[in-house]
């Protein structure tokens, strides 16, 4: 069962417990992109005791929710996927689906908007104008931003502002800047056919694992050797799949990862060369490859004017005490980007570091954070949308 309103008073101790209710029944259901069944139906009950309306079935388990009336329409979005990651924080709250996990904050930031709806409802006759929530599936990958927005996420819009939990940063600390917040993200492919052989003769093969694990040290060079230091770039090998069995020398090893690049110009340099890179190298050791960049994320770029917002409500909102605005960017991908390249908007970033754990990232079976930050959240939400919409 979900957590109810029917406890929750205007104290800050009985908000902040709810808050930390909602996020912890919300991660131990995580669910895959465009399958948030039961996350979506959670969502869905929480709106209905807090009387907001709301449209769901968008994007397949989206959902937008509205407040107040007419015009200017501002929106809050939070992102609702997980990860395929088997947990092991060993949280008494941990996932109860084998095989998927929370490990990147999207329970927080679900949290986080549902209470910034909270906090606005108590005050919907003295909003000016509309703020929209857009709870978005299929962050991770599959672009879930793109099929909310042509189901009309953003039919009148003036401003988007999104976040995300950072464990970089302290509880307090909030990161709001203009201009390019996270990277170009390029996914692809390599495929590379060499020749199946016997294992005790590999004279007779072409071995095309011993050739993608040369290929991955080789690509390295990329980076480290023609590529300006002052722009920060990273290519990664996420995953190879190659073989059958202990000894058959494998014919054919597939390759996949992502080039993150923060200038254009950079990118290009880089696609370019990477290919060049990956078709001579394994042509030199007589394999035949075939390399496909797939469709990625935009960059995240905020908008000047709607990061002053930003500024601003950050400013006002209880539990902040330091405005970053001043670090590089983020080489980690975000589909937050699509409603960028409609709108204005702004992404920031809330700090929610737990002491003693600041080696374990993202994407980690030991994610996890500080649950203190969803209260700062809640309330950076609520100001920044009335805000915006005093503007």
């Amino acid at each position: 069962m979900h957590p109810t309103m029917e406890n929750v008073k205007n104290s800050h101790s009985e908000f902040k417990a709810w808050l930390i209710s909602l996020r912890r029944s919300l991660h131990e259901i995580p669910e895959p992109g465009f399958k948030e069944e039961k996350t979506s139906k959670f969502i869905q009950g929480v709106l209905k005791e807090l009387g907001i309306s709301f449209r769901a079935n968008v994007a397949k388990t989206g959902i937008i929710a509205e407040l107040g009336k007419g015009s200017p329409c501002v929106a809050i979005r939070a992102d609702m996927d997980a990860l395929k990651i088997e947990e092991k924080t060993g949280l008494p709250f941990k996932s109860r689906h084998p095989g998927f996990m929370h490990a990147c904050g999207h329970d927080g930031h679900m949290a986080m908007a549902l209470g910034a709806c909270s906090l606005l409802k108590q005050m919907e006759d003295k909003i000016g104008g509309k703020v929209r929530f857009i709870f978005q599936p299929a962050e991770e990958g599959l672009g879930g931003a793109k099929y909310m927005i042509e189901e009309g996420a953003l039919q009148d819009v003036s401003y988007i502002f999104g976040g995300h939990i950072d464990r970089h940063y302290r509880v307090g600390e909030v990161v709001v800047q203009d201009g390019l917040i996270c990277a170009f993200s390029d996914s692809f492919k390599i495929d590379i056919f060499g020749k199946d052989g016997h294992a005790a003769r590999p004279y007779e093969a072409i071995d095309s694992i011993v050739i993608s694990a040369h290929l991955v040290t080789a690509i390295q060079s990329l980076v480290t050797r023609e590529l300006n230091p002052t722009y920060p770039s990273v290519i990664s090998i996420g995953k190879i799949r190659a073989g059958s069995a202990h000894n058959i020398i494998a014919g054919h090893a597939t390759l996949y990862g992502t080039v993150r690049t923060t200038h254009p110009e950079i990118r290009k340099k880089v696609l370019k060369r990477f290919r060049a890179l990956v078709e001579a190298f394994v042509g030199s050791l007589n394999a035949q490859v075939y390399l496909e960049f797939i469709d990625s994320y935009p960059p995240v770029i905020n908008d000047k004017e709607a990061t002053e917002i930003a500024k601003e409500a950050a400013k006002s909102t209880p539990g902040i005490k330091k405005v970053v605005s001043d670090m590089p960017p983020s080489l980690g991908g975000e589909d937050f980007s699509y409603y960028l390249e409609k709108v204005p908007g702004c992404f920031v970033r809330f700090g929610a570091l737990i002491e003693g754990q600041e080696n374990i990232p993202a994407h980690s079976a030991k994610f996890d954070f500080n649950e203190d930050v969803l209260e700062i959240g809640a309330n950076f939400f609520k100001n920044v949308a009335i805000t915006a919409l005093n503007k």
